[in-house]
């Protein structure tokens, strides 16, 4: 696949069957990943692979801290959020390393880490696989950091579901960038 095809023609794709993916493709996302751009060559990013239980287990994590923080949660809402990681047969969680050395800045660690996030939703694309990037509170929440083996202080950049379409979304056109830019010349 063409790049420009494939930054254009990227889509999120919620509807991803449960069938398994081969660790071969999954190990290919995660190569991918790992060809970010990154400052110093430190290589900031962290990837955690859940198939199978360790979804499940994930699940449980978060059940548990919700409960923790809405003690008067009813037993299907915490169902629903032990269910959150079983949308996908694989989430990969990209985290970024907190800086060892003065001349490395954090955010360049973080920009980093989401620059791999990014080339591993291209790569899915490419290999004809559905993805969608989360973040919201799982991605601060302290025992799923905790779980997951990110320090409390670490970013958690995204959680990527990744898997087989099940529903390809129409295409649709994108607002270019025109509104987004000031040329300085």
């Amino acid at each position: 696949m063409e790049v420009f095809d494939a930054i254009h023609g990227r889509q999120t794709i919620k509807n991803i069957k449960q069938d398994a993916l081969p660790r071969e493709m999954i190990e290919k996302l995660l190569s991918a990943g790992a060809q970010a751009p990154n400052h110093h060559k430190v290589r900031p990013w962290r990837f955690v692979v859940l198939t199978g239980d360790g979804r499940k287990k994930l699940g449980d994590v978060m059940a548990a801290s919700f409960f923790d923080r809405n003690p008067a949660t009813p037993p299907e809402g915490l169902d629903k959020t032990r269910a959150l990681p079983l949308r996908a047969p694989v989430v990969i969680v990209i985290g970024a390393d907190k800086p060892a050395d003065a001349k490395i800045i954090e955010i360049e660690n973080v920009s980093s880490a989401s620059a791999a996030a990014q080339n591993v939703l291209l790569a899915a694309h490419a290999l004809g696989l559905g993805a969608i990037w989360r973040t919201g509170e799982w991605a601060r929440d302290a025992k799923v950091k905790e779980f997951l083996g990110f320090t409390a202080d670490q970013y958690i950049v995204g959680f990527i579901y990744v898997g087989y379409p099940d529903v390809l979304p129409e295409p649709y056109i994108r607002i270019g960038f025109e509104d987004r830019v000031t040329w300085v010349e």
